[in-house]
């Protein structure tokens, strides 16, 4: 079977050279025939040339060196003369007109080669565009051709060993693999292969790692294309492209074919200004027909990611096309420990490193961000001239990434100082107090990124959900930071923008959208993504006047409700919060156990977190990291991670 196929690949090869072989003898033909000098046709023999020298039938002659040429009436002629010194004076007695010129002194080789040189350069720049568009278009003129790249063996290097904390999504590709592998196990009930997966997630989280090692396991053709390929400046390039890659595609079935952000060609149609049909919207419909219509495309599987499903349109997400979404989530704990793991294979850890405590420290961190962490680690550790990388080195790395480098340089004058010191020691005494807070795992009046100070909450368990009292309990830690401004310093300052701005926005969401205030359980406010102005751009107000003064009314009660426990809280317990100012005045930074040993009291329900605190630190975590950073703009969701975080931020403060 090899042997024919070899056969009939080699015909179009021979059939090519023979063509080729015709065609240069034909131009070489050709070249000979114009190379010759214009008009020089008769060569006659030296006694010919004589007598026509003294019959005077010679008007002119050329000598160069002993090649003589010249004209016989209309006709002219060329010889070659021996060494004959009279021959000059022979020919002036006749009047003949004698023109000499220098014998060419070049070799042979030099000669033939400036002759030929011009045509064969023509020559090779024919041949160079004609096997360019060949195959309908080729590389000079191949705006339609598909730039998708064919992964050989080679750069299949990444399996599913090395991806982790997905393991559902694995589960979902392992079987695509094994689709191809053995179609027949999955098609004798009636099944039929999925046409196309769609990678859902956010940006990090590993969905380009889970197409390459869908690359690494799969014994199939693996093209690999991004989304943006598809676009081009000239008008039905990328629909000739959609085209090209599916034929590439068939042509190698069974195959896999990968579209990385799809939604650079597959957001919703109809979304320019006057509703016109651009150019984006060919590629997406001949990418709709080419996924399922009327011509099969057995065997090609197609697989997309993009962290916007939302701008997809409609059609390309319906059963026939895309057939599955895989959601490839944000890791849980174990998720992260795995990640850890696989990142950490090429990095010398210390035998005090304790994954665990690390993947317990990083909520919410994505795999890009956790592979982030343990390259900083290593920086770390490497500028240290250590030869492993120490826990030390993990934690350092934690904080850097989670809230920018240390600022130690940075000139801050002691009434700042001061200020920030009690402005985190009210964030912590607060958090410390109520029931129910995650507890404090690291507060620090050391500047760090764009903030002078920061309290640091981890929470105990990994939270999905969040009640009413948890979400009132996040406002008053929030209002702690200026509530003991007031109490202590008998001042306000801007260093706490940011958390009042948080505690704003979660009081609303609590209204507006988690039906937890007095309007009862009602949404207000729609939000209206503009698809030509952007995402979230306006919300349409769906709700009366009275309604919003209403809102309006009861945000400010519970904020300002949140405010006056706060400064309960921190008058009861006025010495704690001068002992933890002073004791961060002096140290800086503290603990969760150090904080417990300054204010000498634990808060209701504390016993669980100071039992993880034993056993891990203080790196006890869930997915929502909680620590204050006042005046640092928050792009967070705050009702999805209504986590603190404040301090004094250097901008506004």
């Amino acid at each position: 079977m090899s042997a024919m196929k070899k056969n009939q690949d080699m015909k179009p090869f021979y059939k090519n050279l023979a063509l080729w072989l015709v065609i240069c003898l034909i131009m070489i033909m050709v070249f000979n025939v114009f190379n010759n000098p214009a008009g020089i046709k008769n060569e006659v023999s030296f006694s010919d040339f004589l007598e026509m020298v003294d019959s005077g039938q010679i008007s002119e002659v050329t000598i160069q060196g002993q090649n003589i040429s010249g004209k016989a009436g209309s006709n002219t002629f060329k010889t070659y003369a021996p060494e004959d010194p009279t021959l000059v004076k022979t020919l002036r007695e006749k009047g003949i007109r004698i023109t000499a010129k220098p014998e060419d002194q070049s070799p042979l080789w030099q000669s033939i080669l400036i002759s030929w040189f011009p045509m064969l350069l023509l020559i090779g720049v024919w041949i160079f565009f004609m096997r360019q568009m060949q195959a309908g278009g080729g590389k000079a003129m191949s705006f339609g051709k598909s730039r998708a790249k064919l992964l050989n063996e080679e750069q299949k290097k990444v399996t599913f060993k090395d991806v982790a904390g997905v393991e559902e999504a694995k589960e979902e590709l392992e079987e695509i693999i094994n689709f191809l592998k053995e179609p027949k196990r999955f098609t004798r009930l009636g099944g039929k292969i999925p046409k196309g997966v769609l990678l859902v997630g956010s940006p990090g989280t590993g969905k380009t790692l889970l197409a390459k090692a869908i690359a690494g396991e799969a014994d199939v053709p693996f093209f690999s294309i991004s989304g943006s390929d598809f676009v081009e400046m000239f008008v039905g390039v990328g629909a000739s492209r959609v085209r090209d890659l599916f034929i590439q595609g068939k042509k190698n079935a069974p195959c896999l074919i990968f579209i990385d952000e799809i939604d650079a060609v597959g957001r919703h149609r109809g979304a320019g200004l006057g509703g016109g049909h651009d150019e984006r919207e060919q590629t997406l419909n001949q990418l709709l027909v080419e996924m399922d219509g009327f011509e099969s495309n057995d065997g090609v599987i197609l697989i997309a990611a993009t962290n916007r499903p939302d701008v997809l349109d409609p059609a390309l997400l319906r059963p026939g096309r895309f057939d599955r979404q895989v959601v490839v989530p944000n890791p849980d704990v174990k998720g992260r420990e795995g990640i850890l793991k696989v990142h950490a294979r090429k990095v010398p850890l210390a035998k005090n490193v304790d994954l665990k405590i690390v993947a317990r420290g990083t909520p919410g961190f994505t795999g890009a961000d956790l592979a982030n962490l343990i390259n900083e680690a290593a920086l770390l550790a490497a500028r240290a001239d250590k030869k492993e990388v120490e826990m030390v080195d993990l934690e350092e790395a934690k904080d850097k990434v989670m809230m920018g480098a240390e600022r130690r340089s940075l000139v801050i004058s002691q009434e700042e100082k001061v200020n920030t010191a009690y402005h985190e020691a009210g964030h912590t005494l607060v958090a410390h107090l109520l029931p129910g807070t995650d507890p404090i795992h690291k507060v620090t009046i050391i500047p760090r990124g764009r903030a002078l100070g920061l309290t640091q909450q981890l929470p105990i368990d990994e939270r999905h959900t969040y009640n009413k009292e948890y979400l009132i309990n996040n406002i008053v830690v929030l209002m702690g930071g200026r509530v003991a401004e007031e109490v202590a310093l008998n001042h306000i300052t801007t260093g706490a923008g940011n958390d009042i701005e948080r505690a704003t926005n979660m009081a609303r969401k609590m209204i507006c959208e988690w039906g937890m205030g007095r309007m009862g359980p009602v949404s207000f406010g729609k939000k209206e993504e503009h698809i030509f102005l952007g995402r979230e751009m306006a919300q349409n107000r769906d709700f009366s006047e009275k309604t919003a003064v209403e809102i309006d009314t009861e945000i400010k009660e519970i904020v300002q409700s949140a405010h006056d426990q706060a400064m309960k809280l921190l008058t009861e317990n006025r010495d704690a919060l001068e002992k933890l100012a002073k004791a961060l005045l002096e140290r800086e930074s503290l603990n969760g156990e150090e904080i417990g040993q300054i204010i000498g009291q634990k808060k209701e329900g504390d016993e669980e977190g100071d039992k993880v605190e034993e056993n891990g630190g203080s790196d006890a975590m869930s997915p929502t990291e909680t620590a204050t950073a006042d005046g640092v703009p928050d792009n967070s969701e705050e009702g999805e991670r209504p986590g603190n975080d404040t301090g004094n931020d250097s901008s506004t403060g």
